[in-house]
């Protein structure tokens, strides 16, 4: 289950813009009008822990059967490095349940399904 968040804040993707202007109404069912949008609404999702909407927007092909995203880690900064086409390169900054710091670099590629972009999978791109 998803934490409330305000929707004054400033929204977790990083964008700067409030939660309700930004990864809020994507949350609530409102289409992703590009991949990066996606991308951050979904990095927005696991640090709030709402799985649910992380498992709507998987691509049905390469989506888990199950997705716990209580296991203590924290999403504490989100870096776009690229966004062309269908993939976005970026970094997501965490801090794992031992308190270590990681951080994670992915070029993700999306698909559109049904008229909605869907993230389909990730890879480690080269430094």
């Amino acid at each position: 289950m998803a934490l409330a968040y305000p929707p004054f804040k400033s929204c977790p993707c990083g964008s700067g813009r409030s939660y309700a202007h930004c990864c809020g109404p994507l949350h609530a069912g409102a289409a992703a009008p590009t991949p990066e949008a996606l991308m951050r609404s979904r990095y927005a999702a696991y640090a709030l822990g709402d799985s649910g909407y992380v498992q709507r927007t998987w691509h049905p092909d390469t989506r888990p059967a199950t997705l716990d995203l209580r296991d203590g880690t924290r999403y504490v900064g989100l870096r776009v490095h690229e966004a062309q086409g269908a993939e976005v390169t970026f970094t997501a900054q965490l801090r794992l349940p031992d308190g270590e710091r990681y951080a994670l670099r992915e070029r993700s590629r999306f698909e559109q399904l049904d008229g909605r972009w869907v993230y389909v999978d990730g890879e480690t791109p080269e430094a």
